[in-house]
């Protein structure tokens, strides 16, 4: 089974890019962020006509997640418990049989948080990073596999940036994102890329200015973390550069995996 994320930056502007790939890629899970549009305005016609069912959690103008998913949904989950007041559009979980049982899967878009000297900005990036751990922890319990996959805003790890130096500043690189990342992931998550590869250059992401996709100036801030019991059934990792070089990109890729799971 082939789950991938991708924040797609606008579907509507990019449905033709989606599609193209949906057919070339095949995968049978798609987490999408940014969708960028309410959810009655979603091109759903265009993805369920190449057999895929849409669930999204949509905002316009900005924000909104989606999840794309060949097999049929048993259970929807809208929006990330423990703040009544946050109405950004960052989370939906989408719940699957398989031969293995359970499959939750998780579409994530986690706050930018910068200027990192805004009272407000960066100090809701780590509450909402807070409550994704609490709700993680929660949902663990239930020993089913889980896969988080989103862009997360996080920089990781100096590796994972053509030039960390530039970064020092800003609210991806900060000390307490990168150890808020690690926590979550302590909580008992295989972090999929990094499980198959150390090496450096392995980016998601290239700015639209500076020709930072020309110059391979890139970071990876979208993630896949893997529940023991996904981590189990996991087979492969694998970056779709290759995407990022197509006409009107996304300033992101899409990132995906193997679990050695069927349909139930």
């Amino acid at each position: 089974m082939k789950i991938v994320t991708w924040n797609i930056n606008g579907v509507r502007a990019r449905i033709g890019n989606l599609t193209h790939w949906l057919t070339e890629s095949a995968p049978d899970i798609v987490c999408l962020q940014e969708i960028k549009t309410v959810d009655d305005q979603f091109p759903r016609a265009e993805i369920e006509a190449l057999g895929y069912n849409v669930e999204t959690n949509g905002q316009k103008s900005f924000n909104g997640v989606a999840i794309l998913s060949k097999l049929p949904f048993d259970e929807v989950n809208r929006g990330l418990p423990g703040d009544d007041a946050d109405d950004h559009a960052r989370f939906i979980e989408g719940v699957f049989s398989t031969d293995q049982g359970a499959l939750r899967v998780v579409s994530l878009y986690l706050p930018n948080g910068n200027p990192i000297d805004d009272e407000r900005k960066f100090p809701y990036k780590l509450a909402w990073m807070a409550r994704l751990e609490r709700w993680t922890e929660e949902r663990l319990r239930l020993e089913e596999a889980l896969v988080l996959a989103g862009d997360y805003n996080v920089i990781p790890e100096p590796a994972d940036a053509r030039f960390p130096e530039n970064w020092l500043g800003d609210a991806l690189f900060q000390p307490q994102t990168r150890q808020a990342f690690r926590r979550l992931k302590n909580l008992g998550f295989t972090e999929a890329v990094r499980s198959v590869t150390d090496s450096a250059g392995v980016y998601t992401f290239w700015d639209y200015q500076a020709g930072a996709w020309q110059k391979n100036n890139g970071i990876r801030i979208d993630h896949l973390l893997l529940s023991p019991e996904a981590a189990n059934r996991f087979s492969s990792a694998s970056v779709e550069k290759h995407v990022r070089a197509w006409e009107k990109p996304s300033d992101h890729v899409p990132v995906a995996i193997e679990l050695s799971l069927r349909p139930a």
